[in-house]
């Protein structure tokens, strides 16, 4: 009962996250206060810009628990939003049904990769580089030049605000009140964040998920079935890879062949920031999501400043993951030398 109280290694890493966030945010209200960094369009931004982002995160820690990895995601999501222009603005085919196939796609992607994994036991990164190549090279198939989303009820979802009266508001010079805003994107995102943890925390499935990715061996002896575990994991992991794809088109209202790239590694680097190891069996979506603000924040921070290179940002994040796998790598030195020391 004791040991109930304690807090171990992984609460510790996604507590070191969350202040994180926390301090970069004051700092950021304090450096540019003058510049309005403090306003809560601000802050309500950094999910704007990236709801797609964190139901990727989501998608890629369920992955990461599993001890697998998935570096196609960017790739899809590119081959989503071509899917999506192109249907809709060269087919003449409907926002709804569009959305439908490209999320029949993403499962369908999912489970061949997972197939591979799982059943095959082919490496996850081998599998999912495959994938990656495929995913972007059918994008330039379908066209090589960018594609503008026209369409009415797709730019509809895109320009639909949800205002937020209770956060105080600004008159313009018109004397219109400007309201701070979301889109429905955001709480699309938030809403398969919460539908993840749930499912991770509280089902038969997520206690599976993390039983193999903590040890294989130890999930086979318990009776659990691993390999369609896995495969269930990337399928909807390319389900949320699509239904994230369709967030960043509603952003972007287009397709083309370059869009996201590099989208998989912000993936993975939100995922390890929030907590997620890259060894398995230990992760939190909400963990992957304050690594997505931290990443937006740096953003922000780089957009305010007003002089310095969007590449700082990767150099940034770069520096962060560096430091929070060396944090994983010593809180598993620790774990591995109290259970020697218990066992003597």
């Amino acid at each position: 009962m004791k040991n109930r109280g304690k807090i171990d290694g992984k609460t510790y890493l996604l507590m070191i996250t969350i202040v994180l966030f926390v301090v970069m945010y004051v700092v950021g209200i304090l450096v540019f206060k003058s510049r309005g960094f403090a306003k809560p369009q601000v802050f309500l931004n950094l999910f704007i810009s990236n709801a797609g982002l964190i139901v990727i995160a989501a998608g890629m820690t369920m992955v990461m628990i599993t001890g697998g990895i998935d570096i196609s995601v960017g790739s899809v999501v590119a081959l989503t939003c071509m899917m999506l222009a192109w249907m809709m603005e060269n087919k003449g085919i409907g926002a709804v049904p569009a959305l439908i196939i490209v999320l029949m796609m993403g499962i369908v992607f999912g489970l061949v990769q997972g197939y591979l994994i799982a059943y095959l036991k082919l490496q996850p990164f081998i599998v999912t580089l495959a994938g990656m190549f495929f995913a972007r090279g059918m994008t330039a198939i379908i066209s090589q030049e960018m594609i503008s989303v026209k369409n009415e009820m797709f730019l509809s979802w895109a320009k639909s605000k949800i205002n937020l009266p209770f956060l105080g508001g600004a008159v313009n010079k018109k004397g219109i009140i400007n309201y701070p805003f979301l889109y429905p994107s955001v709480l699309i995102a938030l809403t398969t964040l919460i539908l993840v943890f749930i499912l991770l925390k509280y089902s038969k499935f997520g206690r599976s998920i993390y039983a193999v990715g903590g040890n294989e061996q130890s999930a086979l002896m318990m009776g659990l079935n691993v390999r369609r575990t896995k495969l269930l994991v990337y399928v909807i992991n390319g389900f949320l890879c699509a239904l994230g794809g369709f967030l960043f088109c509603l952003n972007t209202c287009a397709g083309f062949v370059e869009q996201a790239k590099g989208f998989e590694m912000e993936a993975i680097a939100s995922a390890v920031i929030g907590g997620t190891l890259l060894t398995g069996g230990v992760g939190n979506v909400f963990g992957s999501l304050f690594g997505v603000l931290i990443k937006g924040t740096i953003e922000t921070f780089i957009t305010f400043q007003g002089t310095l290179s969007s590449w700082w940002t990767k150099i940034t994040i770069a520096a962060l993951l560096a430091f929070f796998i060396i944090l994983q790598s010593l809180f598993a030195k620790a774990k591995e030398k109290k259970s020697n020391n218990s066992g003597r």
